[in-house]
């Protein structure tokens, strides 16, 4: 297992960033072949990483900080009428908690939401073989929570990750893109902060939020959210602005 002051952290080469135009990003990640203990996640964690397959990342790009993580905090979390609708509309929807795996139910589900929903992001075309790369390499306590409809159809999957006495860390949610009313990827979000108040952990991490990218402003719509600013987490003030 892993001591974070042994694992060595590498960059990768200056590259187009996915998310604002015209900018060139640089990511910071742990070394892929060593085993992160879950208490060394909860540390990276903290300070801004996240996890995609083995590898434990974050944003380190010269002149730019964009990518703010976010997290909920759970105990005071606010049920907007928004956010109740959603629930009211998912009534008779199933959650079940499941360790990660791949069957062609599964599989076509995320195939359609990759080719009808990001048809040009880095994920497409879809593959099995990224499918396992990206979701199936377990992080610790690695659980998918999957929702079915009262006919048992598959209609959505949430990977997460359990931050034993810290958390849940929101990895990735796919969902069927032609049954948009429903909003399934809302209703991963609440699920996971019901889950997090059930099990009496603090936080839903988020990933990362930046002000400027149309399709990652959902994110402050949970509130209150924190915000990491350096190494210090702070509540962002209702609107969308930073607390005095």
């Amino acid at each position: 297992m892993s001591d974070l002051n042994d694992v060595r952290f590498f960059a990768t080469a200056p590259h187009t960033c996915s998310y604002l135009e015209g900018k060139t990003a640089t990511t910071l990640f742990a070394d892929p072949d060593v085993q992160i203990a879950d208490e060394d996640y909860q540390t990276l964690t903290l300070l801004g990483f996240r996890r995609s397959g083995k590898y434990y990342y974050r944003p380190q790009c010269n002149g730019c900080q964009a990518c703010i993580s976010v997290r909920v905090p759970v105990a005071d979390f606010v049920w907007s009428r928004r956010f109740k609708k959603t629930l009211k509309t998912n009534t008779g929807v199933a959650a079940e908690w499941r360790l990660p795996y791949i069957d062609d139910e599964v599989y076509a589900l995320y195939s359609r939401y990759i080719n009808l929903r990001h048809p040009d992001g880095d994920m497409h075309p879809p593959s099995q073989e990224q499918f396992r790369t990206f979701l199936m390499i377990e992080g610790p306590n690695t659980r998918f929570l999957c929702f079915r409809d009262a006919e048992g159809t598959l209609l959505a999957v949430s990977v997460v990750d359990v931050l034993a006495g810290h958390g849940l860390s929101a990895i990735y949610t796919f969902f069927e893109p032609e049954q948009p009313k429903r909003s399934l990827g809302r209703l991963g979000i609440l699920t996971q902060v019901l889950e997090a108040q059930r099990l009496k952990l603090p936080y839903v991490y988020l990933g990362y939020w930046i002000r400027e990218c149309e399709k990652m402003s959902y994110k402050t719509d949970y509130q209150p959210i924190e915000l990491l600013n350096g190494r210090v987490w702070t509540r962002q003030a209702p609107g969308g602005r930073r607390p005095a």
